[in-house]
This record gives structure tokens, sequence and C-alpha cells, in this order.
């Protein structure tokens, strides 16, 4: 017969996972929004710095909620660790987004806000690999299916995002006069980045909030109907 105790410490893991999980699907967009708006708008002047590492704080915390789950799978893990290692670095960046936005002239505030900027996008990719990793411990195949077909293409997206900000911030410093192939290049990425926001930037993390939504979902079916 089950071990009751092995089977009440699943389920106590297992409702975590999907607090944890609840938890990154709320915090990814209050994230974007809480940075945008402290970067380029005053919406939370009055509050200072504290938005943004508070809104990067609740991604963090939905990490380490998941992370209670299956601890002695070591490629799980391995994934986990570096998304946490990750996400505590936007926190410790991400009050530079209010000092930014105080003197956008400022060389170094700009850097950092740049470096930002990357180790969010290397965020974003991470967290779909942990998501992969997830869903290869879970009993449902069609998820398992979805999650490496779609978790593989938001990360080549986030990989051509990070390429495209390399190469724009190599060519806005380039010296004059720039070649006219790195004049239209630059006035490509100038010209479409709100296509390049939405098509790089938002597809995938609109994606990603879909597979943690599924995910979450086939968790607590799992829960409910006794078949962890």
């Amino acid at each position: 017969m089950p071990d009751p105790a092995s089977n009440a410490e699943l389920l106590r893991s297992l409702g975590r996972l999907a607090r944890g999980l609840s938890a990154m699907f709320w915090g990814l967009p209050i994230a974007l929004i809480v940075c945008a708006q402290t970067a380029k708008a005053d919406w939370f002047k009055s509050l200072g710095i504290l938005p943004p590492p508070v809104a990067m704080s609740l991604l963090v915390y939905g990490l380490w909620l998941m992370s209670r789950f299956q601890k002695q799978e070591r490629v799980w893990r391995h994934a986990l660790d570096r998304a946490q290692f990750l996400g505590l670095v936007n926190v410790g960046l991400s009050p530079f987004l209010y000092w930014w936005n105080k003197i956008p002239a400022n060389p170094f505030f700009f850097a950092v806000v740049m470096l930002l900027a990357a180790t969010s996008l290397l965020f974003l990719s991470q967290l779909n690999l942990v998501l992969q990793r997830l869903g290869a411990m879970l009993p449902d195949e069609t998820l398992r299916l979805e999650t490496r077909q779609f978790t593989t293409l938001n990360r080549v997206l986030l990989l051509i995002t990070l390429v495209l900000i390399v190469i724009y911030l190599t060519l806005g410093r380039w010296p004059q006069p720039l070649p006219l192939w790195a004049n239209t290049a630059l006035s490509v990425l100038e010209h479409g980045s709100l296509w390049f926001l939405i098509i790089l930037i938002l597809l995938p993390l609109a994606m990603t909030m879909a597979l943690i939504w599924k995910t979450k979902e086939v968790i607590l079916d799992s829960v409910f109907r006794g078949e962890p």
C-alpha cells in the first residue's frame, strides 16, 4: 500500500508547485509593466525605487516555491537554480530603472539598464527551460510535447532579440560616418522597434504564460483526481 506520509509530502510539494506557478503567471506581466513604467513614465514616482525590486522578487518567490518539488531530480534542480540566480540578479539591477528615469543622460545608468534587459531575456529563456524540465516529469504526454515545442520556439525568439540588442548598441557606438549597410540596419531596428517588441518579446512572454497556466491546470487536475 502507498505510504500515507509520502503521499502527504508529495501533495504538499505539488501544492507549493501550483502556487509557485501562479506567482510566476501573475509576476511576469506585473514585472514587465512595472519596470517599463518606472523606466519611461512616472506612474510609481511616489514609491521611489521600490516597485521594480518588489515585482522582480515575486518571480524569485515563485521559483522558490517551485524548488520544493522533486528535490532529488538533478537536471530539474540545475535549471531551477540558474533561473533563481538570474532572478536575484534582476532584483539587484532593477533599482537602476528608477535612477535612469531621473538621469537618462548618465552613461553608467544606461549601461546597467541594458544589462538588466539582457539578464531579463536570459531569465525568461531559462524559465522556459525550467518549464520544459517540469513538463518532462509530469504524467501528461500532450503537455510534454507542447512544452518541448513552444519552449524551443520561445528560446530561439529570445536569442534573436538578444542578438538584435547587441547589434543595435554596437551600431549606435560605431565611429561616424556609418557605412550604408550599418545605417540601413540601424534605421530598420529603430523604425521597426514596435514590431520587434511584439514578435520577439511579447509573443514569447504570452506563450510562456500559457504554458505556465496549462502546467498548473495539469497539476491541479492530477491532485483532485488523486493521481499525482
